[in-house]
């Protein structure tokens, strides 16, 4: 089981002997998500609509790409215009049952490793629910002053309804442009955007420096480095990440990332794709001398970590969980900047909605 996954990633960068043979299981997942989306449509299954706009962080490529990071910084951002605003989440592979409030001090097991960083990096209400119209009213029965709530990942959560969708991709774009499990894609692209009220799509890159300037020369670099056949969406914005300069410890403790350089140094992910926290922390300058790549949401309890391979870095996602076991572990955070004329173009949008009987009036 441990490598059927690896091989199915590898498989949908291409249309490879794997993927063809795969692809007419992919017409039957296709026809069943194209029934579902009918459903809704003809009104016999109902998107509900909560009583304040909704914007949802979102992918149809399965697996990591970077959606946690890119919600982070628009809740920071939103909140710095003013707007009080909530956070939704399923809670991917957490423990508890029923929609549940999520604080900085939450357990990752019960919540889920991401809304408890959500939590932790915002400062904002949180709401983890398989059935996210009762995680919004329950967020918003206890938070009546919320004016606005995000949603870290449900794009395909039709039961819940949204003014906006982000729709993110990374370098893989569309990877072979197959359906699961032939290949990479939750739904069909182009979007059927009769079921979304506005979608904008984001490219995302990973970057290793912090300069401002440099960064924009990077994004049209990595835009000319974007892997040859695969099929690329056509991105409304592109949206880049850098590794912070600094690493932070459990009791708050932060030090210059550069302190780690020519000591030896271990790290260990256990995000969608590790291999790009690894190269990052090398394109820093740190050499590691060993690396721990594991599932997405390890839960880290089985984790054993040699004190004789030096320091270890980790991500924020992994640091919310390892901390329980290894408190002296330096997480490094993934910065994302919203570039202001995205942000623009999101509050022209939800604007509207924020100041009539849809939401609460701003001031």
């Amino acid at each position: 089981m441990p490598y059927i996954r690896p091989a199915l990633q590898q498989a949908w960068l291409s249309k490879s002997l794997l993927a063809c043979v795969l692809w007419p299981v992919s017409l039957i997942y296709g026809a069943i998500v194209s029934f579902r989306k009918l459903l809704y449509r003809l009104n016999v299954f109902h998107a509900q609509n909560l009583p304040v706009p909704v914007i949802v962080v979102g992918n149809v490529f399965v697996g990591g790409v970077g959606k946690t990071p890119l919600v982070i910084a628009l809740v920071k951002q939103l909140t710095a215009q003013g707007l009080k605003v909530g956070v939704l989440s399923r809670g991917y592979g957490r423990s508890g049952e029923g929609s549940q409030s999520v604080t900085p001090q939450s357990s990752a097991i019960e919540v889920g490793d991401e809304p408890v960083l959500i939590a932790r990096a915002c400062q904002v209400p949180v709401f983890v629910g398989k059935n996210r119209f009762q995680a919004g009213l329950h967020l918003l029965a206890q938070n009546p002053h919320v004016q606005l709530i995000v949603c870290d990942d449900g794009m395909q959560h039709l039961a819940l309804a949204h003014d906006l969708a982000l729709c993110v991709f990374d370098e893989r774009g569309l990877g072979n442009g197959w359906l699961l499990p032939a290949g990479p894609l939750r739904e069909p692209w182009p979007l059927d955007r009769a079921g979304y009220s506005h979608v904008i799509t984001l490219s995302t890159s990973n970057y290793a420096i912090q300069n401002p300037q440099r960064v924009n020369e990077q994004v049209r670099e990595k835009e000319q480095e974007k892997p040859q056949g695969l099929e690329q969406p056509k991105a409304d914005f592109v949206v880049p990440r850098v590794l912070a300069d600094f690493a932070k410890q459990s009791d708050g403790t932060t030090q210059a990332l550069s302190i780690f350089q020519g000591e030896k140094v271990q790290a260990l992910a256990g995000i969608g794709k590790p291999q790009v926290f690894f190269d990052m922390l090398t394109d820093k300058g740190i050499a590691l001398s060993a690396t721990k790549a594991l599932a997405d949401h390890d839960d880290m309890r089985s984790i054993h970590v040699d004190p004789g391979m030096g320091e270890v870095l980790c991500t924020e996602k992994d640091a919310v969980k390892l901390w329980n076991f290894q408190p002296t572990a330096w997480a490094v955070p993934l910065v994302t900047e919203i570039p202001e004329e995205l942000l623009n173009t999101i509050l022209a949008h939800i604007g509207p909605k924020l100041s009539s009987a849809h939401g609460h009036q701003t001031t």
